[in-house]
């Protein structure tokens, strides 16, 4: 067995209320002035409160900064970091999605780091562990609570890029299911697709291994009997616990193993026509995975049999095969775009994101199979398309 580092928050605090517990884990953490990173949606509704109120009972200080923007760019962080400087806080609370907790571990990290943002693009750039921050997830999808990664657009060449380091790990991840009872539809299923994606992708990752294995089929179970309930009917509190431990599960997974093509490919898309991450990692999904299956026989025959289909008597090369039809499906079962052309993306516009995608070498190298830029053209050509059940599954 190859030598194999595992990482995850100091510590996890989980279930219903646990978000109650948030006092208790900033006394701990030796705090005394916090403040809360959210965006302007969580404020305005009122949900922020549920913070802020247990930590004005333990008698905290506490401020909220509500200016983080979706897929956020570096310029939104930059104006944040500006407008904190000199306040002397000593532990940041980030309470929102997956954009929102990116923000949230880059600002405390700018804290004791002083340097241009755009430095910390890549593996390990960071110098030194900024000040002590806690993640809680409104959303199940992104499972950044429990990663090391923040991922930002760089508006000049319309790209997502990403800050990967240990010292982005929180020092405490609080998920509590309860918090995403509100969440609409459309972001229930785009979040939720996302926690799949990464579960997928890390099982099958190059760097996976027996740990991250169990920890991602788990969270493929979980995510494939609840998703459909939790975007259908969003106040069924079992269907949201599972989804919230499924994309903690996948997190954790993909924090360890990584994951591959089907986020190189998604970047570029989400950077030149700001799709979200969600909706871009699931709408490639399944055409990443019908060129990736022939890798891996046996590990997408596994993913298939957790997805839910009936293998039986078929061939390792069907019951592969099963598994991108079934994540197909589960795509637009839950209101997916069937295709890129549906995102406003043109036949034109191909050559310039295979061009792009193909120098994201961090994700790349650790897909299951390796790509040209001609193979990522032609992924995304039938990504385009929308037409993978007729290609793929023709006889069905």
């Amino acid at each position: 067995m190859s030598i194999t580092i595992f990482r995850t928050p100091t510590e996890l605090v989980l279930g219903t209320g646990s978000v109650k517990q948030i006092g208790e884990k900033a006394r701990v953490l030796g705090a005394t002035n916090i403040l809360i990173v959210t965006d302007n949606v969580l404020n305005q509704n009122g949900l922020v409160n549920k913070v802020i109120a247990p930590l004005k009972e333990a008698n905290f200080t506490v401020d909220v900064i509500d200016e983080v923007i979706p897929e956020p760019p570096f310029e939104n962080l930059e104006a944040m970091t500006e407008k904190i400087k000199g306040k002397r806080y000593d532990l940041f609370v980030g309470f929102g999605g997956g954009s929102v907790m990116d923000v949230t571990k880059v600002l405390a990290t700018l804290m004791t780091n002083d340097v241009d943002v755009r430095n910390l693009v890549g593996i390990d750039k960071v110098a030194q562990k900024g000040i002590p921050f806690i993640l809680i997830p409104t959303t199940s999808g992104t499972g950044s609570e429990v990663t090391w990664n923040a991922i930002f657009t760089d508006t000049k060449d319309n790209v997502k890029k990403g800050i990967v380091s240990p010292y982005l790990l929180p020092d405490v991840a609080i998920v509590d299911a309860e918090l995403t009872l509100g969440v609409p539809p459309a972001i229930t299923a785009a979040t939720g697709m996302d926690a799949l994606v990464h579960a997928v992708e890390s099982f099958t990752a190059l760097r996976a291994n027996e740990l991250t294995d169990g920890i991602a089929l788990q969270a493929i179970k979980l995510i494939t009997r609840s998703i459909r309930t939790a975007v259908y009917n969003g106040e069924n509190l079992s269907a949201r616990e599972d989804m919230a431990m499924g994309s903690l599960l996948a997190g954790i997974s993909l924090g360890n193993a990584g994951v591959g093509a089907v986020h190189a490919l998604a970047y570029p898309l989400g950077g030149k026509f700001k799709v979200p991450h969600g909706v871009a990692n699931s709408l490639l999904l399944p055409y990443v995975m019908k060129y990736n299956v022939i890798s891996n026989l046996e590990k997408f025959a596994e993913v298939a049999k957790v997805l839910g289909e009936n293998v039986d008597g078929l061939s390792l090369r069907e019951a592969a095969d099963r598994a991108v039809y079934a994540l197909n499906k589960m795509s637009r079962d839950v209101g997916i775009p069937a295709s890129m052309k549906d995102l406003g993306v043109t036949e034109e516009d191909i050559p310039a994101l295979a061009e792009e995608a193909s120098k994201i070498d961090r994700l790349l190298n650790n897909n299951p199979r390796g790509l040209t830029k001609m193979d990522i053209e032609q992924i995304y050509r039938e990504c385009f398309e929308g037409n993978l059940e007729l290609d793929c599954f023709g006889h069905l």
